[in-house]
């Protein structure tokens, strides 16, 4: 399939193999996962970087395979999670980081229209969060308020 802002096919990627369980060598005592977990939330750690975390130091290859729950849903359950959920907070850094750019090479034409690009990322999953209920009616973007969004 090809990319929506760019006139060429993607390259496939790695899938990971398909398992109904955790691997035997892996750590898959539920509650000490779940405690790790809040432990590296609260160190300020975000979902993906906790999965990493669990991967490269804990031997937890698969958090869903070993508890049963995703990491957001371990969160969510503690308390934990995030008013914005990661994947937006990204693109709207990123944005952010193109405005400031702008501010100061206001001819950069290039970075302009990739500016265009990453709100417009960012109107669309907001549109999808607020639809699928995981944002409240009515939330919208503004670059204004990004910064004080994101710094929260």
């Amino acid at each position: 399939m090809a990319r929506m802002y760019a006139r060429r096919r993607g390259t496939s990627g790695s899938v990971r193999p398909y398992r109904k369980e955790a691997p035997e060598w892996s750590n898959t005592d539920t509650t000490e996962i779940e405690k790790i977990v809040v432990d590296l939330r609260k160190d300020g750690m975000s979902t993906s970087q906790i999965g990493l975390a669990l991967r490269d130091r804990y031997a937890v290859p698969d958090v869903k395979l070993a508890t049963g729950k995703r990491i957001n849903e371990i969160l969510r359950e503690n308390g934990l999670e995030s008013e914005i959920p990661e994947d937006l907070r990204n693109l709207m850094q990123k944005a952010l980081g193109i405005r400031k750019h702008l501010a100061e090479n206001n001819k950069d034409v290039h970075n302009k229209r990739q500016l265009q690009i990453a709100e417009s990322k960012v109107r669309r999953l907001v549109k999808y969060y607020v639809k699928s209920g995981r944002m409240p009616e009515g939330w919208t973007y503004k670059p204004e308020t990004a910064e004080i969004l994101l710094t929260r």
